[in-house]
């Protein structure tokens, strides 16, 4: 029988945390030793009582799942390359500095980072690099992705990943292609720069699409996920690939081996 894998998963009372827990749960080769939360829980979780993040929190476990905000995962961070913790970040909304120091510590421990954890969106970015290198320059795109009402940031990680896969087709850097972004339009244009539209509403997990347009034809990606259970899965086979990983920062593109 093999060790379990032990788990500590920040931000345990947000959707995905929530989602985290259940998946880790069920699985036969996690062991859930530490939640973490930043406002006061009384009650036990999983037979877990949740604590704010700390050397303390995270001293049993093997790696750290954190689905949180970015002020909190740097935070995270910190703690995790001092005890010499393994990664996995499936927050987004990060700043150009805030990355920059994501890189800073992923040189001192093994950190995967995927702004979408889902085979499907992965997939579905490859293939956008592809199709933007091989239309060229005479198609213009944009992006387009629908969230539930309470996701507080747009367009969505995984939006803005997608437009990064269509700034790499055309071989240029990503923070100058970004157009307009909108909220909730009924449509939007296609720009010479990448667009984006944000739609919140209701329930909705995650759907998104990459629109590409010469003018005379249009072709259109796009994924629909179903069940948040995609997400969370996807974390822990990042959690399991990268337990045997040196230090430095990788991402579901590494594990998909694309």
């Amino acid at each position: 029988m093999m060790k379990k894998i032990s788990l500590a998963i920040t931000g345990c009372m947000g959707r995905m945390g929530q989602q985290l827990i259940k998946s880790a749960s069920k699985s036969k080769q996690f062991k859930l030793v530490s939640l973490t939360e930043n406002r006061k829980i009384m009650k036990k979780i999983s037979g877990i009582k949740p604590q704010p993040n700390s050397l303390d929190a995270f001293k049993k476990a093997n790696i750290i799942i954190d689905f949180t905000v970015p002020r909190c995962t740097l935070e995270i961070l910190k703690f995790a390359s001092k005890q010499k913790k393994r990664v996995v970040i499936g927050t987004t909304g990060f700043t150009k500095k805030q990355e920059n120091l994501i890189k800073k510590f992923s040189k001192k421990i093994p950190i995967l980072k995927a702004g979408n954890m889902s085979l499907g969106v992965n997939l579905l970015m490859y293939l956008t690099e592809i199709t933007s290198k091989s239309l060229g320059k005479k198609f213009l795109s944009k992006v387009f992705e629908v969230h539930h009402k309470d996701k507080k940031d747009y367009p969505s990680g995984t939006a803005l990943m997608l437009g990064k896969g269509i700034a790499i087709g055309k071989n240029k850097e990503f923070y100058n292609m970004i157009g307009k972004k909108y909220l909730n339009k009924k449509s939007f244009p296609f720009g010479k720069k990448i667009n984006f539209n944000s739609i919140r509403k209701g329930g909705v997990i995650g759907e998104h699409e990459v629109t590409f347009s010469s003018g005379k034809e249009i072709v259109t990606l796009n994924h629909e996920s179903f069940d948040r259970a995609l997400y969370s899965e996807g974390a822990l086979t990042a959690a399991k690939w990268l337990l045997n990983k040196k230090p430095g920062l990788y991402s579901m593109r590494d594990l998909l081996n694309f």
